[in-house]
C-alpha cells in the first residue's frame, strides 16, 4: 500500500512540475500587467472584502447584501480551515522560480507552505457563497475568482494541485455555511392558504401609494415603468393615511411602496376595505415582503399578472379594560395592528436610537450603533404577563412562528398559522451580552435567559406610564394593560410564491 501511495504521489508530482513549467514557458497575452497585481490584491482577503462592501452598498435589494455576507462567511471558514489544518497537515515546499519570468514574480514571496493554496480557497469560497445566494453576482465574481486562482500558478508561488485542492476546499466551505444557514431559495414558500386575487395586467385597476421618505426613487420609477396602467400616488409621511384611504376606495387593489412601518399602515387600511394588498419593498429591512418571497418590484408585478395571492393573519394589540380608553397611538379604544412583531423592553429603545441616526449615516450603520448601545445596558422592565409579574429585558411577540435560520429565528413559513411567537428575555445582570453569547453558542431556546412559547393570546398589565411599545419598526406609548392576539386571515396579499 505504501508503494502505491508513493507511486501516486510521484505521478502527481511529475504532473505538477510539467504543468507548472508549461504555464511558465507560455506567453499569456495581457496577463503580465494584470495577474500579478490581482494576486497581490487578494492578500488577506482584501479583494473580496472590498467586493462584498461594493455589492452591499451598490447592489439592488437584500439579495445583494445576503450574497455579500454569505461570501464573506464562506471565505472566513475556508481561510480558518486552510490556516489551521491544511497548511500544517501537508508541509510542501513552494515551487522553484527558475523557469518563471522575473516580470511575473511577486515582489514579496510567501513564506508559508505551498499546499493547499489559501488564495484559491478564499476565491472559490467567496465566489461560491455569492453564487449560492445570487446567480447574477456569482456570474460577475466567478471570472475574477478563477483569475486569482490561476494567478497563483502564473506567478510561480503554487503548483496546480495546490490551487485545485484549495479551490475544492473553498467550495466545500461555502456549502458548509449553507448547511448551517440556508439560502433564501432553500426555504419553503409561504404556507397556506393560497387564494385568488384580481388579475391586474400592467397594473390596470391598481393604485400604488409611495411614501417618499421610505420608498426609493429608483423603485418608484420602476413601478411606473413596469405597471404603466397603475395609478401611482407619491406623498409625504403625514399624508400617508389619508392617501391610503382614498386609494383603497377607488382601486381594485391597493399597492404600497415603503418599509415595514409604511406597509403596516397600508395593510390595516386594505384589511378594513377588504381589498388585496400589493407590497413593493422600499425600506431598509422589508421583513414582511421577504417572508412572502417578495424581494423586488418584479416579484410583485409577476404576482399581479397572475392574480396569485395568499391570506395572512394580522397581529393585534388592544388596550385592556384597566386602560380606561387612554392609550398612545394605536391605543385608546382602538386596536393597533402588526404584520411582523410587537415588543416591549429593549427593542423600542433600539428602534428609537436607530431612527435618530438613520437619516445621518444610513439604516444599517444606525442599526449597528443602536444594537451596541442597548446590549450594554440592563433596561429593566416590570410587567405582569399572563397573570405573573416578572422583570424582563425584552418581551417579543411575533405574528406567526419564526423558523430558525442558523442560531437565531429569522423566517416565517406560514403567515396564517393563527399563532403568536412569544419570547421573553428575563432581566438580570448584563442580559444583553449574555443573550448574545447564548445566540453565538446555539439556538436561543437553550439559553436559561430566554423563554419561548406558542400562544393564541397574551395578556399584559402593570406597565408603568410612558413605557414605549414597538410594532413593525414604529414606536408609541403603551397603555397600562394590553391584550395581544390575532385577526385570522384578515388580509389578502399578492405573493409570487403562490404561483409555484
Amino acid at each position: 500500500m505504501s508503494q502505491v501511495r508513493a507511486g501516486v504521489a510521484g505521478l502527481l508530482g511529475r504532473w505538477d512540475r510539467q504543468v507548472h513549467h508549461a504555464v511558465a514557458a507560455r506567453h499569456w497575452p495581457l496577463a503580465e500587467p494584470v495577474l500579478p497585481r490581482l494576486s497581490r490584491s487578494a492578500n488577506h482577503g482584501l479583494l473580496w472584502f472590498g467586493a462584498a462592501a461594493g455589492m452591499a452598498a451598490l447592489g439592488p435589494g437584500a439579495r445583494s447584501r445576503r450574497a455579500a455576507v454569505r461570501g464573506v462567511a464562506s471565505l472566513a471558514l475556508a481561510s480558518a480551515a486552510i490556516n489551521t489544518i491544511g497548511k500544517r497537515s501537508v508541509r510542501r515546499a513552494r515551487p522553484l522560480l527558475d523557469a518563471v519570468p522575473v516580470i511575473r514574480q511577486l515582489k514579496r514571496q510567501p513564506f508559508t507552505t505551498s499546499f493547499p493554496s489559501g488564495h484559491a480557497a478564499s476565491a472559490a469560497a467567496f465566489a461560491t457563497g455569492v453564487a449560492l445566494e445570487s446567480r447574477t453576482w456569482g456570474a460577475i465574481v466567478a471570472p475574477v475568482a478563477a483569475s486569482v486562482a490561476f494567478s497563483r500558478v502564473y506567478t510561480g508561488v503554487h503548483y496546480p494541485s495546490d490551487v485545485l485542492v484549495g479551490a475544492a476546499l473553498g467550495v466545500g466551505a461555502a456549502f458548509a455555511v449553507r448547511g448551517v444557514v440556508p439560502t433564501r431559495s432553500q426555504l419553503p414558500p409561504p404556507g397556506r392558504p393560497h387564494t385568488d386575487a384580481p388579475v391586474l395586467p400592467d397594473g390596470d385597476g391598481l393604485v400604488v401609494v409611495v411614501n417618499r421618505q421610505a420608498g426609493s426613487a429608483d423603485s418608484a420609477r420602476l413601478v411606473h415603468t413596469m405597471l404603466p396602467l397603475a395609478e401611482v400616488v407619491e406623498c409625504a409621511p403625514d399624508e400617508l393615511s389619508s392617501e391610503l384611504e382614498k386609494a383603497a376606495g377607488r382601486g381594485r387593489a391597493l399597492g404600497i411602496l415603503g418599509g415595514d412601518g409604511t406597509v403596516n399602515r397600508a395593510a390595516t387600511v386594505a384589511a378594513a376595505h377588504r381589498v388585496p394588498l400589493a407590497v413593493f419593498p422600499g425600506g431598509t429591512l422589508n421583513h414582511f415582503a421577504y417572508d412572502l418571497g417578495i424581494e423586488t418590484v418584479q416579484d410583485t408585478c409577476r404576482a399581479l399578472a397572475g392574480g396569485a395571492a395568499v391570506r395572512v393573519d394580522l397581529g393585534r394589540f388592544t388596550p385592556g379594560p384597566g386602560d380606561g380608553g387612554q392609550g398612545g397611538d394605536g391605543g385608546g379604544s382602538e386596536a393597533g395592528h402588526f404584520l411582523n412583531t410587537f415588543s416591549l423592553g429593549v427593542y423600542p429603545e433600539l428602534v428609537r436610537i436607530r431612527e435618530h441616526w438613520s437619516p445621518r449615516i444610513g439604516g444599517w450603520a444606525a442599526g449597528v450603533i443602536a444594537a451596541a448601545r442597548v446590549l450594554r445596558g440592563e433596561h429593566p422592565l416590570e410587567a405582569e404577563v399572563q397573570g405573573r409579574r416578572r422583570p424582563m429585558w425584552l418581551l417579543f411577540v411575533g405574528n406567526g412562528i419564526y423558523q430558525a435560520m442558523g442560531p437565531t429565528p429569522g423566517h416565517r413559513q406560514d403567515l396564517a398559522d393563527g399563532l403568536l411567537d412569544v419570547r421573553v428575555v428575563h432581566g438580570g445582570l448584563r442580559p444583553g451580552l449574555r443573550l448574545l453569547a447564548a445566540a453565538l453558542a446555539g439556538p436561543l431556546s437553550r439559553s436559561p435567559l430566554h423563554a419561548a412559547q406558542k400562544m393564541h393570546k397574551v395578556r399584559i398589565s402593570g406597565l408603568a406610564p410612558g413605557t414605549p411599545l414597538a410594532y413593525d419598526g414604529e414606536v408609541t406609548i403603551a397603555p397600562p394593560e394590553l391584550v395581544v392576539d390575532k385577526e385570522r386571515e384578515a388580509l389578502t396579499v399578492y405573493c409570487p410564491q403562490a404561483l409555484l
